[in-house]
């Protein structure tokens, strides 16, 4: 009976310690072992989704694994954070987004995380800005024409955005106030029904991101009046930045980042951080990147990005508090 027991628990040990050992060498597999997401908070086709395949093309070469770009649009890209937060702490999820899903999202919608604790942007790879278009029969070529026709009309103008409660709709708003110019928001939700209302004469105006208007502008259909980003941007050399027009309150640049859960394997992160950072300076990317209208990031690190972050959202949450604004 001893040697029967004595037996079973050699059995059992020996058992024990083989599932261990498969489990303990799952553990060592280097990483990647498995494709990667890369996931999109706006539809297929968007800046986002344009620089999210950039990035894949890049992981991919280095890494040797697919990167799958998965879009994942709706509720200002809230759908895709719930995915990053229910699937990226193994390492294997990463979410393309720009900078306001952490200053501007929460402010704007009734958001379920805590973007200054969930979420951790490892990387900038590309800067951009918001333009303000006009309707290409607006009777101004410029600010200065634009404000003497807005206080003309009898009720000010009316504006155009892709999002209520994002900066598209605070700019416009702060444009008023600074001008004296009464404007009146109308939101959308993406910039493809607001620029089609734009260019059909429904709006005169819009504040829109520089990648969804730079073709409309260069084919003429819509008119640029100014841009909100530091300096002026290269594809547009001939419109005028906010800032050197007597208005540095709306110079308010935005970017873009590759996303993590904080608790990701750290090496993972910093991994992904010296691809996404060494892909968007290459010669070829850099002009791509151009081509959209935006500028490849810098080597900012993830508690400067952050730091930037709380300032902006500070920024937002005062303008959406001087127009009463409530979360959606």
């Amino acid at each position: 009976m001893k040697k029967q027991k004595s037996s079973w628990w050699r059995g059992f040990a020996l058992a024990v310690g083989v599932v261990g050992w498969s489990f303990t060498a799952l553990a060592q597999q280097p990483w990647p072992s498995k494709p990667i997401r890369l996931l999109v908070g706006a539809p297929a086709g968007g800046s986002a989704d344009s620089l999210a395949r950039l990035l894949a093309e890049g992981l991919q070469q280095d890494l040797g694994k697919p990167v799958i770009v998965e879009s994942k649009p709706g509720a200002a890209g809230v759908l895709a954070v719930n995915d990053l937060l229910a699937n990226g702490k193994d390492g294997y999820t990463f979410l393309v987004i720009q900078g306001g899903i952490v200053s501007e999202t929460p402010l704007a919608y009734k958001a379920n995380y805590q973007p200054f604790t969930d979420l951790k942007p490892l990387a900038q790879i590309s800067r951009t800005g918001l333009v303000l278009v006009a309707n290409k029969d607006v009777p101004a070529s410029n600010l200065q024409e634009l404000v003497s026709y807005g206080k003309a009309q009898k009720d000010g103008l009316n504006f155009a955005s892709y999002a209520a409660g994002m900066k598209g709709h605070t700019s416009g708003m702060l444009l008023g106030q600074l001008t004296d110019m009464p404007m009146k928001h109308v939101g959308y939700k993406g910039s493809p029904p607001g620029l089609t209302d734009l260019m059909g004469g429904h709006v005169p105006l819009m504040f829109d991101g520089l990648p969804t208007s730079l073709p409309l502008i260069k084919a003429g259909k819509i008119k640029a009046i100014a841009v909100n980003y530091p300096t002026r941007i290269a594809e547009l050399p001939e419109v005028p930045t906010f800032k050197e027009l007597g208005y540095p309150q709306l110079a308010q640049a935005g970017w873009f980042a590759v996303w993590s859960r904080p608790d990701a394997p750290a090496e993972v992160q910093q991994k992904i951080r010296e691809l996404a950072l060494k892909h968007f300076q290459k010669t070829a990317v850099r002009s791509r990147v151009r081509d959209m209208g935006m500028d490849s990031g810098g080597a900012a690190t993830s508690q400067e990005l952050m730091a930037d972050l709380k300032q902006a959202y500070q920024q937002q949450a005062a303008l959406l508090k001087s127009i009463n604004y409530q979360p959606q």
